[in-house]
């Protein structure tokens, strides 16, 4: 039996490409030893980060490298280095080649024509197309809003993608309309496995990730560009039957990223994207904190569908309002905050952001809402993007009234587009208001005729909403 006929008996090419689960991947190599070179044109590129999710090696000065390929690997990928363009096809990255019982995977770089310490990246957060409708929304509204933000960037502009999961809802033929979206964006995309994304009913986590690695390659890896290191991680931990998960980040995994961040100097920017938000949902979240301890990280997750931001210690996590909105059944999130994305940009290792609301101007950040009460009106504004960082203040008739401070509650839109059981009443209809704290309350004298709120971000930005009462 020749090699081919070989892999394809044992199952191991499924959709055209090679993935080992729970088998000796280098069963026909050669000591398991694999090797490459990473090239720009002819020449070697040193100090090139090479991995197949469990040895992390460098190239030497003639872009050569070498390991022993672990037995459950399924692809081996480099970190690209900054200084290059990302390797992609339609824009969706593929900086890794899938095992297919060779021993030798090359890879070859294009240098950028600019530099690269200053760039952009999006987050977008649970896409979670699930039927034609709502790919057609997408493709109508957000895609657009994503093209024209990335012109309104300029031609020179470095710009990339990171999706972190839930890319569709359980079925899984719609990543080929996703794929459809980022090759229309225009630019490199990179993805992070959600609890939607996964593989039901096919054993437990290790083989959870099939179709996804099929599509779009390793679960966790990492890139760079200027002063940045991006990592990609997978916390989603699937419990073997059908949507039982919890959030986890497993031993490889830990092991793996010890490794790779042993070779990212010490005061650069780390940016980590996955699903699960880490602080409130990741079950062994102590493990990964010791991992980044003097480090200046970011972490960028989804999952939540709503928008909202923690600070713990030198982590910042951003938890992202979501593509979809509610499930593509309303214009906002179950915490008010419109369906859009995050925008991004790193000025060596500083980082600046804004939240993009879909169809909407960079300037909206806040929304007000008037209540009618007994003797008084009452004036509830949302801010999405807030920190403690940020400064809430408002004016009453043009009169200066002072600082709001964030108190918790449900935002009144979200109450009346999907509170109870009749609402929403198309589409998945189970989404519900959720508790936040990022609105900002103030009670009115009752011949108030205008109100302004204006939002002083981190950064110094302004923004503001006006209102007739």
């Amino acid at each position: 039996m020749n090699r081919r006929s070989f892999l394809k008996s044992t199952g191991l090419f499924a959709g055209g490409a090679f993935i080992s689960l729970n088998a000796n991947a280098f069963s026909l190599l050669e000591n398991g030893e694999i090797s490459g070179f990473v090239k720009h044109n002819k020449s070697g590129i040193a100090n090139v980060v090479v991995s197949d999710g469990f040895s992390v090696v460098k190239t030497d000065k003639k872009g050569y490298y070498t390991f022993k390929l672990n037995d459950t690997s399924t692809h081996v990928f480099i970190s690209t280095p900054a200084g290059y363009e990302f390797k992609a096809k339609q824009s969706v990255v593929q900086q890794y080649q899938t095992i297919y019982g060779k021993t030798n995977f090359n890879f070859s770089l294009t240098k950028l024509s600019v530099d690269d310490s200053k760039h952009n990246f999006l987050i977008w957060a649970d896409p979670q197309v699930r039927t034609k409708k709502d790919v057609q929304q997408m493709m109508t509204t957000t895609v657009p809003d994503v093209q024209q933000l990335i012109k309104d960037l300029g031609a020179e502009a470095l710009v990339h993608g990171i999706t972190v999961g839930d890319i569709a809802w359980d079925k899984l033929e719609f990543f080929t309309d996703y794929s459809d979206a980022v090759r229309q964006m225009g630019i490199p995309f990179f993805q992070a496995l959600g609890n939607h994304d996964m593989d039901y009913r096919q054993g437990g986590d290790e083989t959870s990730d099939r179709t996804f690695k099929l599509n779009y390659g390793p679960t966790y890896y990492s890139f760079n560009r200027g002063k940045a290191h991006y990592v990609v991680l997978d916390d989603v931990r699937y419990l073997g039957s059908e949507r039982n998960y919890d959030g986890y980040i497993v031993q490889n995994q830990l092991d793996w990223l010890k490794k790779d961040l042993e070779l990212v100097p010490k005061d650069h920017l780390i940016i980590i994207g996955l699903h699960i938000p880490v602080g409130k949902g990741v079950k062994n979240k102590s493990e990964l904190y010791s991992l980044l301890e003097g480090r200046q990280v970011h972490i960028m997750a989804g999952h939540t569908h709503y928008n909202n931001n923690y600070v713990d210690g030198n982590i910042y996590e951003h938890v992202h309002g979501t593509v979809c909105g509610a499930w593509w059944t309303g214009p906002v999130c179950g915490d008010g905050a419109p369906r859009g994305y995050g925008v991004y940009e790193v000025n060596g290792t500083e980082l600046k952001w804004f939240y993009k609301s879909t169809g909407l101007d960079k300037s909206h950040q806040i929304s007000i809402h008037l209540q009618e009460l007994t003797a008084q009106k009452r004036m509830i504004a949302n801010v999405w993007n807030w920190d403690p960082e940020w400064k809430i203040e408002y004016w009453a008739d043009e009169k200066y009234m002072g600082v709001l401070e964030s108190t918790k509650g449900y935002d009144p839109e979200t109450v009346t587009l999907y509170k109870g059981d009749k609402l929403p009443t198309q589409g998945r209809t189970f989404a519900e208001p959720k508790r936040t704290n990022h609105l900002f309350m103030a009670h009115l004298e009752p011949q108030v005729k205008t109100l302004k709120v204006q939002a002083t971000d981190r950064f110094g930005n302004k923004y503001q909403k006006t209102a007739n009462v």
